[in-house]
């Protein structure tokens, strides 16, 4: 007999501190304290969990109550806002993305516009950082950011799109709109900026623009033909096909949008993408939205400042100022900022050191006092024998190391998971060395050196080092590793079947029997389910099988034959008893 509760539903934000929750839900504070505890989580009562966390240590209290996550507009388009100009702001260069599909031929366009050859420089041809340029058209300048197409640099790319003024939507018009495109379309319109489509690659064989602009209309990109605003144009990065047309295009829309920044006091902006180099220590992309930067400016971002020591363009060129929508090269930070992060410029060393001190704090309280609802389950599951695997990461640029997180933190599942004991920027250190050997983590490098003293250390300590240039290739190595800690599946397949007509001889651990095959071939060795109705009795193994008088190893449907079966205890087998055979293998999974 089933009893129904009656459910009272709760409305919590997406997140809540344990001590408001308690009060939301009328229950002592230690209850709930003692329930995170129980589930592996140590929280104090001014610590705050999201939502999935609650629900789930509500859904286990049993109290009868049903959370229910307080209603969002979730079409918030722009998660930050742009600098507002003011009335004395002058007309900027646009800042356009260039985004698609992998494969789709951005980076070549990107080349052909800037007469360069950075697709050969890659690994793989794949753009595997965001890169910003500015080249001039005419008497204009605009600036150019290069967005990864690969699946793992997502985080990238939405980055890339909330830089922008204008997405420069690549699709190549021989293959048409795929996944990744969409992805671009929706991050753009997120952002809330105009886009313009270059159907690229029209010297090919089967270039179909007609079917393009199709496909487009699915996801409400009217072109102007056909009554909406959207712009396509046919390009080619091969043949150079189209690219005046294109960069006038851009122009023209800048021009609509009236772009204006002001080009006098401190400077403001984003950084785009941050590594390490040798001698010359962290150095950072930056894209100045706002004022003007000069070499030796103070400038914050996150939780890190820097006294600019060399401002450069992107190809390298020293400069001493730059102006709204530039890009730049900046050396002198104290620490390597983070991909995303904004800057700001400020008076002196003292205010940069006390800025980047207070995001520093306010960052790791954030840390502290969050739990979410992932690391709680991998907590939970971790005492139902869940398998990790430890793995250090570095990689050459912080953008880089985001997007292979993100991608490896995605694969775990109820089984198995990913374990990151460490993860930085740059070669591969001694330190991390020793953290490997004590955690038996393996060690990824991604676009890193790893030095001769390093590898012999590795090979002394045998340390599992593993180097690659490509991301894909690293997530594949990672995947496969998690494949081997999954517990292989067991697969049974039925051989056949007999139905016992006589029983010759019973001890405890044999039965010799005979019978009619009535299903399939049975074979010997093979395993056996002995079964009266639909019961079953227990397992045995066949260990012979005879034909008459004779041996013989595979009988068919509709012979009679004689059975020698082991068993693990007495059995007691009676004529009319059923036998089905099988044979039992564990395969081996894969995520």
């Amino acid at each position: 007999m089933s009893e129904t509760k009656d459910v009272t539903n709760i409305e919590i934000a997406d997140m809540i501190t344990v001590g408001d929750l308690a009060e939301r839900l009328s229950i002592p504070v230690s209850r709930l304290i003692g329930e995170l505890m129980k589930n592996g989580v140590m929280a104090t009562v001014n610590e705050r969990i999201d939502f999935d966390t609650a629900e789930i240590i509500v859904g286990e209290l049993d109290l009868g109550i049903k959370l229910v996550k307080t209603q969002q507009n979730q079409e918030v388009a722009v998660v930050r806002s742009k600098p507002v100009a003011s009335d004395k702001a002058t007309a900027r260069p646009p800042v356009v993305a260039v985004m698609g599909h992998v494969d789709h031929g951005k980076t070549s366009l990107l080349d052909a516009i800037r007469e360069a050859n950075v697709v050969k420089g890659e690994a793989g041809g794949i753009t595997q950082h965001i890169s910003a340029y500015q080249i001039d058209h005419g008497d204009r300048k605009i600036t150019f950011l290069d967005t990864p197409g690969h699946e793992a640099f997502a985080a990238i790319r939405e980055h890339g799109a909330l830089l922008t003024d204008i997405v420069v939507l690549v699709v190549a018009a021989d293959d048409g709109i795929k996944p990744q495109t969409i992805e671009a379309i929706r991050f753009a319109k997120k952002a809330g900026v105009k886009i313009v489509v270059a159907a690229n690659k029209m010297d090919k064989e089967g270039a179909d623009i007609n079917r393009l602009k199709q496909q487009l209309s699915e996801h409400d990109l009217m072109t102007e033909e056909w009554g909406g605003e959207t712009i396509v144009l046919p390009v080619s990065a091969k043949t150079k096909q189209g690219i005046p047309e294109l960069l006038d295009m851009i122009l023209l829309v800048t021009d609509v949008e009236e772009l204006k920044a002001d080009d006098t006091g401190p400077a403001s902006g984003l950084i785009i993408e941050a590594h390490k180099e040798t001698g010359r220590g962290p150095v950072a992309q930056a894209l100045v939205e706002s004022g003007t930067l000069k070499t030796g400016y103070f400038v914050v971002a996150g939780s890190t400042y820097a006294k600019i020591r060399n401002l450069e363009t992107t190809s390298g060129k020293v400069i001493k100022t730059a102006g709204p929508s530039t890009p730049v090269t900046i050396t002198g930070f104290k620490s390597l900022p983070e991909f995303g992060d904004e800057f700001i410029v400020v008076k002196n060393e003292k205010e940069a050191r006390l800025v980047a001190q207070k995001t520093a704090e306010d960052n790791s309280s954030k840390t502290k006092n969050n739990i979410g609802s992932s690391e709680l389950i991998r907590l939970i599951n971790r005492d139902n024998a869940m398998s990790e695997l430890n793995i250090i990461i570095k990689a050459d640029a912080q953008g880089s190391l985001t997007s292979v997180i993100d991608s490896l933190k995605a694969m775990d599942t109820d089984e198995v998971s990913v374990r990151i004991v460490s993860s930085g920027i740059g070669s591969i250190s001694e330190n991390d060395l020793h953290l490997a050997h004590s955690s038996h983590a393996i060690v990824y490098g991604f676009n890193v050196q790893l030095s001769s003293n390093s590898k012999q250390q590795a090979n002394r300590d045998k340390i599992n080092i593993r180097l690659y240039r490509v991301i894909y290739e690293l997530i594949d190595d990672v995947k496969e590793e998690l494949s081997k800690l999954l517990s292989p599946e067991i697969v049974e397949k039925e051989l056949g079947s007999l139905t016992v007509k006589g029983v010759f001889n019973t001890t405890k651990t044999a039965v010799i029997c005979g019978g009619e095959v009535t299903k399939g071939k049975l074979t010997a060795p093979a395993l056996v389910k002995i079964t009266r109705g639909k019961e079953v009795l227990g397992e045995a193994e066949v260990t012979g099988l005879k034909r008459g008088p004779a041996d013989t190893k595979e009988v068919f449907e509709g012979e009679m034959c004689g059975l020698s079966l082991a068993t693990t205890k007495r059995t007691e087998i009676l004529e009319g008893d059923k036998l089905v055979l099988f044979t039992r293998e564990a395969v081996t999974r894969t995520l």
